[in-house]
């Protein structure tokens, strides 16, 4: 499971994995955006509420699973989620701002328009992410294909039981 803030590499890093590990990758974002619109369209047309519950619907079902899942930054503030994640080998993702920047250009995160609006939403969310992850990669600088292949050796490692500890 990958959590963490819009624009940190799950979803690139996620397909990496999954494909590394021969698992099915499931982005939460991409099954809701499928299934009903662009996520920027919900919240402009339903609001934040009505998407949360789309949300928690699509990450359940992801959750039931086996494969590699990519959740979207804000599905952990659901307590059942936080709930279900509780014991499963959850990887944070994590960048700096200045590395989120040029990845907020497309302007299709509705609550991290702008790289304050990022910072902000961030440091509410840390405490949550800090709490479910099991293992923290910083997406910052590094290429993603190493970051992948060190996610999947760590996630193989529990998979088979041979993991020594919770840190690369």
């Amino acid at each position: 499971m990958l959590i963490g803030p819009p624009a940190a590499g799950k979803s690139r890093i996620g397909t990496r994995v999954a494909r590394i590990l021969g698992l099915p990758v499931i982005d939460t974002d991409k099954e809701v955006a499928a299934a009903h619109g662009p996520i920027a369209e919900i919240f402009a047309a339903h609001g934040e509420e009505r998407f949360r519950a789309i949300e928690r619907a699509a990450v359940a079902e992801a959750l039931q699973q086996r494969a590699v899942v990519s959740l979207g930054g804000g599905a952990v503030l659901d307590a059942d989620t936080q709930a279900q994640l509780a014991g499963l080998p959850v990887v944070l993702l994590t960048a700096t701002p200045e590395a989120v920047a040029a990845r907020l250009g497309r302007g299709t995160r509705p609550l991290s328009a702008s790289p304050e609006a990022w910072i902000a939403l961030v440091e509410q969310r840390r405490p949550i992410y800090e709490r479910l992850a099991a293992v923290t990669w910083d997406t910052s600088s590094r290429p993603i294909d190493r970051i992948a292949d060190d996610i999947a050796r760590w996630a193989g490692e529990r998979m088979t039981g041979t993991a020594g500890g919770d840190r690369p």
